[in-house]
């Protein structure tokens, strides 16, 4: 049987039809920047989410940009951010022209530390930026106790938790969170999209200039800003994805269910979560000892798996300049050898995930 990693036809085959019309129906409206589509999707999100404001950007990098900016974050500041994240996260801090300082996650949920992010808070520290990793949420109370005690700025890195819950409330709809729509995400366009949502009147506004040119009214510029709205095609296939998000996310959750009951049984290591936590399953990521010959030999057999991620941010050459040595971080060091993300998709079938059960447990 082939059961790849992820299958995004069969994730939207029961809406394809409903795609096409939209997709179909604004390309023949005339408004291809800004406009109406992007307002209704940018309503639809911010209710789902629980936030004020929503504000759709060309990509979720430049979500957290322009969320950072729009934070007052700057040349020289310090930003702490996880060890264990894509780099997206980390490149985001660099364009304010600050610095991220890295901490290394909980070995358990693989969400940055809060205690490390307290120790690792300095005189020039301004923000933390947390990831949900995998979709499960980081221990925002924590994080927001560390912020409050030092006067910081907090922004969420919910690129892949859209509709993950945190002590019952969505993640997003407490704070400042950047999102990411990119075609693997949970919530996926068609190509590059991201968004910002938030409650705070002044950084909503900060960011909807700053998107555009730092223009409110065409022809005047408030502030020096940039190009980085998301495109009316995008926000009508994103309108239509969000309508069945909540029944995705449910078939991510049995199929996860299914993978950690099965993979207790056998003696397995599965995932943690705390019991404040509502994960969406972006990805179901288990750890062994012996990664890359396990992946072969699970490729040998048809099913699809990904690395993420494979090398840690400081020890990328983009960030050699910091000179985090080799053995910096262990935990994300650790985690960077170890996990490997199995097959998880909507359209994916009870016998594909039986059949993944079946091939774990026998090589593993």
């Amino acid at each position: 049987m082939n059961v790849p990693f992820l299958d995004l036809a069969a994730a939207r085959a029961g809406i394809q039809a409903e795609l096409d019309r939209e997709l179909l129906r604004v390309a023949q409206s005339g408004s291809y920047v800004m406009g109406p589509e992007l307002e209704r999707f940018e309503d639809a999100f911010a209710a789902y989410v629980g936030a004020g404001a929503c504000i759709g950007t060309a990509n979720g990098l430049d979500a957290l940009h322009l969320g950072l900016r729009a934070l007052g974050i700057g040349p020289g500041d310090e930003v702490i951010v996880p060890s264990n994240t894509y780099i997206a996260t980390w490149l985001a801090v660099s364009q304010c022209g600050a610095v991220p300082v890295p901490v290394d996650p909980v070995e358990d949920t693989h969400n940055i530390d809060p205690d490390a992010v307290a120790a690792a808070v300095t005189g020039r520290t301004r923000a933390i930026l947390p990831v949900h990793l995998y979709g499960q949420p980081a221990d925002m109370d924590a994080l927001n106790a560390v912020a409050e005690t030092h006067g910081l700025k907090v922004l969420e890195d919910a690129a892949q938790a859209h509709g993950a819950r945190y002590k019952s409330r969505r993640v997003g709809s407490d704070g400042t969170a950047a999102w990411s729509f990119y075609p693997t995400k949970n919530l996926g366009a068609l190509g590059d999209a991201g968004a910002l949502t938030t409650s705070d009147d002044d950084v909503a506004q900060s960011v909807r200039l700053l998107r555009n040119y730092g223009s409110e009214r065409k022809y005047e510029n408030d502030i020096r800003g940039f190009n980085s709205r998301l495109d009316p095609l995008q926000a009508a296939v994103l309108a239509v994805k969000l309508r069945v998000l909540d029944d995705w996310t449910e078939r991510r959750r049995a199929i996860a269910r299914d993978y950690s009951d099965a993979f207790s049984r056998a003696g397995l290591h599965v995932p943690y979560v705390p019991n404040w936590a509502e994960p969406v399953w972006h990805l179901y990521v288990l750890r062994h000892p012996d990664r890359d010959r396990f992946q072969a030999r699970l490729s040998e057999t048809g099913i699809g798996t990904v690395i993420h991620y494979p090398i840690p941010p400081h020890l990328q050459k983009a960030y050699a300049d910091l000179g985090h040595p080799r053995g910096a971080f262990p935990v994300a060091e650790r985690l960077a050898r170890e996990v490997i993300s199995l097959p998880m998709c909507p359209g994916q079938t009870d016998a594909q995930t039986e059949y993944v059960i079946r091939q774990v447990v026998d090589l593993a």
